[in-house]
């Protein structure tokens, strides 16, 4: 039987063009008040952190990048409890498991702990 395998990380924030450009300026303009701490980790006012960039290219695991609107639009059904954003998840065929929630995400400083976390909880190579 064949597995699929899967993280899938669910970013507090909308997708689109001008919606990310709202998320930048708000980084920079309101730091304090931004929703998203797997944004603020993964990706700067610009571009992809460049040591989360090269985890995600290192990694054989597959990586599955949504935004709340889509997250909301694949995984709601009246079997699928939606977790708070932002949200790690790991899916083994048709489960889904957290692998770090809202608020374990928050108290996170800096992108290689957060590595060092999906590391330790999910096999990797």
């Amino acid at each position: 039987m064949v597995r699929n395998k899967s993280l899938i990380f669910v970013y507090n924030a909308n997708a689109g063009f001008s919606n990310a450009l709202l998320d930048s300026a708000h980084k920079v303009l309101n730091p304090n008040t931004y929703e998203c701490k797997l944004c603020e980790l993964t990706f700067g006012v610009i571009s992809e952190n460049k040591k989360w960039k090269a985890f995600r290219k290192q990694s054989d695991m597959e990586m599955i990048f949504l935004h709340k609107d889509e997250y909301q639009k694949k995984f709601k059904s009246k079997f699928e409890k939606l977790y708070d954003l932002p949200v790690v998840l790991f899916q083994d065929n048709y489960e889904l498991s957290l692998v770090i929630g809202k608020d374990e995400l928050n108290q996170i400083e800096d992108v290689e702990l957060l590595i060092e976390k999906i590391k330790s909880r999910v096999q990797l190579n």
